[in-house]
């Protein structure tokens, strides 16, 4: 790769390419697995999707750390907000999806160095994965619920520009978190929360998130806490 076609990332964070066939994802938790020090982004340097992950060292137990997986969310937002047309619409749908006008057009994705909800992690990787062409030969419209930057008149951001940008974005909101807390992120989140206060399909009510991020679901008189390590792959 050129040094002209390497993106640019801001003070704290450095950038590595993933090998070919290795996602960015897989290549970040094995890489903070053997120790690498935090503040690396794993990018894929094709086209057609924005993939990338993000290794971090928090101080806090897992299920208080996990909730930085927001801020990355919100650093997203605020980068599809700066570099595509206003009409496109971001939304997050709890835990880790990413929607734009409406369609799901991405995700996130966290991995850990330990399951525990209490247990300070070694390591958490935060991933995005983000649809910038459609997923197949198939016309628009045949996948109503889905949809990628393409088709929502994002046709000039590149993804290299928007990787960059995410960076930045991302990067002030982590500050943000580990400076003010959990409060400002839930905040912003919500304001973005897809189907916040809608029935689910499976019922119940999505009535708001807990102070760790959790999904609060009112059925009848009860209401259910979801955890948002339920997030967390297992790479067992």
């Amino acid at each position: 790769m050129r040094p002209q076609d390497r993106p640019s990332f801001p003070p704290l964070l450095r950038g590595e390419a993933a090998p070919p066939g290795m996602a960015p994802f897989a290549k970040a938790v094995a890489e903070a697995a053997l120790g690498t020090d935090p503040g690396l982004i794993v990018w894929d340097p094709a086209a057609e999707a924005l993939r990338a992950a993000l290794v971090l060292a928090p101080e806090a137990p897992l299920e208080r750390a996990v909730g930085i997986a927001f801020a990355v969310a919100l650093g997203l937002g605020d980068a599809i907000g700066a570099l595509a047309p206003p009409e496109v619409a971001v939304h997050y749908a709890w835990p880790a999806g990413i929607r734009i006008n409406g369609g799901a057009c991405g995700r996130l994705r966290a991995a850990a160095s330990t399951d525990d909800p209490r247990a300070e992690p070694d390591w958490l990787v935060v991933g995005i994965d983000l649809r910038f062409l459609p997923p197949g030969p198939e016309e628009p419209g045949l996948r109503p619920d889905e949809t990628c930057l393409v088709e929502e008149g994002c046709g000039d951001l590149a993804p290299r520009l928007l990787l960059e940008s995410w960076s930045r974005h991302m990067l002030v909101w982590i500050n943000r978190w580990l400076d003010e807390g959990f409060r400002p992120v839930h905040e912003a989140w919500r304001a973005r929360a897809w189907k916040l206060g809608e029935v689910l399909p499976d019922g119940g009510t999505f009535t708001g998130l807990d102070e760790l991020g959790g999904m609060l679901v009112r059925t009848g008189r009860t209401t259910e806490l979801r955890p948002l390590t339920s997030m967390l792959e297992d790479l067992a």
